[in-house]
């Protein structure tokens, strides 16, 4: 019987090595899947890359992770945010690498690697500094930058509803980048706050099915001081 239903995020994370390149979900805070990275923290495993959208708000979720050391390379599109003062402090401090991508590279890079695409032309960058030491190729009067997939050991993601299956759908924005995260990695850990029976999810509705997903936990939505709930 499949189920791929954890019983701890700490169960989920154990095999998580050093060196381990992570792919982690989100825009800024919305699907940040923090359970997880906290659990990674907890866990350990040094010497990573990480990719994401951003590179940590304050001094939560990615920033903590940044913080403690455990983190030799991110790759990212916006690194710098008004509250980003930990990633700053590390990268001028030479503590830290960073290689920046466009956004919708990110994005497409990840895409690439789950769909098994090897390679693919994109003119974005052109011309700059970003496209440097890369093959470039004029197509049909127009120019191009070559990148390359970004493949991931693991992909933390922040679902909304899943199965014993892994299948899974997301809350509104906070879809983001946990679908080509998860498509991109050998090994993909998703939260969810709702775990439902075979069958009750649409599958016209399933975003990620549970093909691309190896292990589910469930956790509880966090209140907030208002009163209300994160997403």
């Amino acid at each position: 019987m499949i189920n791929k239903i954890a019983d701890s995020v700490a169960e989920a994370l154990a095999g998580v090595q050093d060196g381990a390149t992570v792919l982690i979900g989100g825009f800024g805070t919305s699907g940040n899947p923090i359970e997880l990275i906290n659990g990674l923290i907890a866990q350990g495993a040094r010497d990573l890359t990480v990719v994401n959208n951003n590179a940590g708000n304050g001094d939560a979720g990615l920033a903590a992770l940044l913080k403690s050391g455990q983190v030799r390379k991110i790759i990212c599109s916006f690194p710098r945010q008004v509250d980003s003062y930990v990633f700053d402090e590390l990268y001028r401090s030479g503590k830290i690498e960073l290689e920046l991508v466009p956004q919708g590279n990110l994005a497409e890079r990840m895409r690439a690697a789950g769909a098994g695409i090897g390679a693919f032309f994109c003119p974005t960058a052109y011309g700059t500094q970003l496209a440097e030491s890369k093959e470039t190729r004029e197509i049909n009067g127009k120019h191009y930058v070559l990148e390359y997939p970004i493949y991931g050991d693991v992909a933390l993601v922040k679902a909304e509803k899943g199965d014993r299956w892994g299948n899974l759908t997301y809350r509104m924005s906070a879809r983001n980048f946990g679908p080509v995260c998860a498509m991109a990695a050998k090994y993909t850990v998703a939260t969810v706050h709702e775990l439902v029976e075979l069958g009750e999810m649409d599958p016209e509705a399933v975003v990620t099915p549970g093909i691309y997903v190896s292990k589910v936990v469930q956790v509880p939505r966090v209140a907030t001081q208002a009163g209300g709930f994160k997403k």
